[in-house]
């Protein structure tokens, strides 16, 4: 892990090394995958030094923008869900709101699965 990585990060690094070599994942490559994981985690955490410089160059509207068309989404920590996740939680909605659903989609993650249950 590198320098700097706070004691969860730490103990994420080592927990996910210790499974990937329980489970014989990875051959090998254990502590690389474990590392590659934990630093993505931690960049879309914000908690790396290019990450936080990303943050400070983006433009305040933008990212207040991006934030507020997440949070009118009508499905709540949308952002955060998986493409399953997302999949169940679509029967109830009306036209108007996976209309919604499927721009913001578009507009940020592109996944294919979740495109494809919202009619894209």
């Amino acid at each position: 892990m590198p320098v700097g990585a706070s004691p969860k990060r730490e103990r994420e690094f080592k927990q996910l090394e210790k499974e990937f070599k329980q489970e014989g994942r990875y051959p090998g490559r254990e502590e690389e995958v474990a590392a590659r994981i934990v630093n993505k985690q931690r960049a879309q955490a914000g908690e790396t030094q290019k990450a936080q410089g990303r943050q400070r160059d983006e433009k305040p509207a933008a990212r207040v923008a991006s934030e507020t068309a997440a949070r009118d989404l009508p499905i709540a920590g949308y952002q955060h869900l998986t493409v399953a996740q997302i999949r169940d939680k679509l029967g109830g909605l009306s036209a108007a709101q996976l209309r919604r659903l499927r721009d913001y989609e578009a507009a940020h993650k592109k996944r294919k699965g979740v495109l494809q249950a919202l009619g894209a």
